[in-house]
């Protein structure tokens, strides 16, 4: 256990925790990220609990909790300065747990069900205008190092090429590379559920450029994306390389790696792409979460009219 270890609350909680963590790691197949932050969540309100009972609570504490409780809670972490994301996100994991253990039949959840989440505003993704996607990914600019522009280029051009997320693209082993200009990519996402995506000629390029001007080699299970010393490649390196080319081509500060992915998904809606394959090439589990470019689509389509015709 990671930050819950650190809470006080009775061994049944305690096992039940436990037996929970294994849940989302085992059946669940969650990231291991996710569980850590359901683990926080977790986390949080039994230390709330804590004060709040007077005492480690047990699982008849939890119990016994009515939506007043739970409601408390919300109010607290809200004091503490939580906002409205990150307290949906908080109920989430608590949630989780109490339907975990609801499962078992060690607890009533009903009490948790009747707690509405904070209601969040609703951001669309703010992707690249296909100028800017093509000139950030095209390595215009160079840094000064031929083999780090080579490989930045590489992992932009994935990014929206392939729609990929950063932490796909910088968990790829050297095995996983293109063979050919036309080949598919094998790729772990979220939950380790896997999915093919293409590469484009273009990308696979970048990446056989990349390969040949590498200083370093290493076991094909080893890491594609390396930085200066050879050690995998941080994300927090991609994302300063998109921040230069920001500063280069006066882009605003939406746009970041993972916008990138979002150009991707959007600039296929607008040229006529399936919504569903979209889906698929994106690893989202539901279509509900692509549809949301449909939406971002409109947006584009409606400034473009306000802009054009003569009488918007």
């Amino acid at each position: 256990m990671t930050e819950t270890s650190l809470v006080f609350a009775a061994d049944d909680v305690l096992a039940g925790l436990a037996r929970w963590r294994r849940h989302l790691a085992g059946e669940r197949r969650m990231a291991v990220k996710t569980v850590e932050a359901y683990e926080r969540d977790a986390g949080q309100f039994l230390r709330f609990l804590t004060g709040h009972l007077g005492a480690p609570p047990t699982l008849h504490d939890i119990a016994e909790l009515r939506a007043a409780d739970i409601r408390a809670f919300m109010a607290k972490r809200r004091n503490d300065g939580a906002g409205s994301r990150t307290l949906a996100r908080g109920l989430a994991g608590v949630r989780s747990l109490i339907a975990f253990l609801e499962r078992e039949g060690k607890v009533n959840g009903a009490a948790f069900r009747a707690v509405r989440a904070p209601r969040q505003k609703k951001s669309l993704p703010r992707p690249l205008a296909e100028a800017d996607a093509v000139a950030v990914t095209g390595g215009e600019i160079p840094s000064g190092e031929p083999w780090i522009d080579a490989r930045n280029r590489a992992v932009l051009a994935l990014l929206y090429g392939s729609g990929l997320r950063i932490s796909e693209a910088l968990g790829l082993a050297r095995r996983d590379a293109p063979a050919s200009r036309n080949a598919a990519l094998r790729v772990r996402g979220k939950g380790g559920k896997e999915r093919v995506v293409p590469v484009l000629p273009g990308v696979a390029d970048a990446i056989a450029e990349y390969m040949r001007l590498c200083p370093y080699t290493g076991p094909a299970d080893g890491p594609l994306f390396l930085g200066k010393r050879g050690e995998r490649l941080s994300p927090r390196i991609v994302q300063r390389e998109m921040e230069r080319l920001r500063g280069a081509f006066g882009l605003p500060d939406s746009a970041t790696p993972h916008a990138l992915r979002h150009s991707f998904a959007t600039h296929l809606l607008a040229a006529g792409g399936d919504l569903r394959a979209i889906q698929e090439l994106l690893g989202h589990a539901s279509l509900s979460t692509t549809q949301v470019y449909t939406a971002v689509d409109s947006e584009r389509l409606l400034a473009a009219y306000e802009k054009a015709h003569p009488r918007a």
